[in-house]
């Protein structure tokens, strides 16, 4: 019991310290000495203390849209196991459950910002969601590689591997399909260089866009809601990267903290040393990351033969 209650502690409190990682290491590496690394948690609590400002042309779904995707990804963070514990919430096929549940907060959010009628807006849903067209399957080969391995289909089992660990065979799948789901992190998390959170060039942007009529409360839980998608596919990620976690419960949480935080670190640095992609390369990108993904399913089930 106190591992889900530290496991839902983890999922709501820390999501925005990781943006003020990544803020600090960007102004590192820029010579500044940068915003605090709360500065998340102040300009969530700030915006959620503000009034908001609704156009009149909107209806329910403008405000219905960022309540929606906060409690789609705050159920998608029960689904995954946090170090060596399991999820608060697993059964089998929840992988389908998941996936999809981040696929209901993108519908709601594009929706939302088309109800504002603005024609901006409807550009950078009309992006969002094709790019997704190719970050979901990505995400799925690698789910496969994963089931594959584990015999199950159920998340915490598929994230924590074989009881035996993975061979040395398995190295390369595991070693494509951590590529392509990091692509698909900076992708679903709207970071450099897919798009970039701090720009407001409307012909640019990406996810900034469809969120632009939103403020105080409504744009404050879009925020951490979006910290939350972070923390979320990180966790994901560090399963099949750094996957050694030991069963003893208060050494397991800090390793945890300390992994997440030095993936922050790393966005960071990617982000500092590369420029955001023209909007013709992103699909690329992106496919690029399907292919990793792909192909590591099919080296596994080469392998398997």
């Amino acid at each position: 019991m106190t591992d889900k209650i530290i496991h839902i502690l983890l999922l709501i409190v820390m999501p925005p310290l990781l943006l003020g990682v990544i803020n600090k290491t960007k102004a590192w590496f820029a010579g500044r000495n940068g915003p605090p690394v709360l500065q998340s948690y102040y300009d969530i609590i700030k915006l959620l203390r503000k009034g908001m400002v609704i156009s009149t042309t909107t209806t329910w779904i403008f405000i219905a849209g960022p309540v929606v995707t906060l409690a789609a990804v705050l159920l998608a963070g029960m689904l995954i196991p946090i170090g060596s514990f399991n999820s608060p919430i697993a059964f089998a096929g929840d992988l389908i459950l998941f996936a999809y549940l981040f696929g209901l907060a993108r519908f709601f959010t594009t929706a939302a910002a088309m109800d504002t009628g603005s024609p901006f807006e409807g550009m950078g849903s009309a992006r969002e969601v094709t790019f997704a067209c190719l970050s979901e399957p990505a995400m799925f080969f690698a789910f496969l590689v994963l089931a594959k391995l584990s015999g199950s289909l159920t998340l915490t089992h598929m994230l924590h591997g074989p009881a035996e660990g993975f061979s040395s065979a398995m190295a390369a799948p595991l070693i494509l399909v951590s590529i392509g789901l990091f692509v698909v992190l900076l992708a679903e998390t709207c970071r450099i260089p897919v798009d970039d959170p701090n720009t407001h060039l409307e012909l640019t942007m990406i996810h900034e866009v469809m969120v632009l009529d939103h403020s105080g409360p409504l744009l404050g839980i879009i925020l951490y809601s979006a910290a939350m998608k972070m923390f979320i596919l990180g966790t994901v990620l560090l399963h099949i990267i750094l996957p050694f976690q030991t069963r003893t419960m208060w050494i397991n949480w800090p390793m945890f903290i300390i992994e997440l935080l030095g993936l922050a670190i790393v966005i960071g640095i990617v982000e500092s040393i590369m420029a955001r992609l023209r909007m013709r390369h992103i699909p690329g990108l992106l496919i690029a990351a399907l292919l990793f993904c792909g192909f590591g399913f099919i080296l596994l089930v080469r392998y398997n033969q």
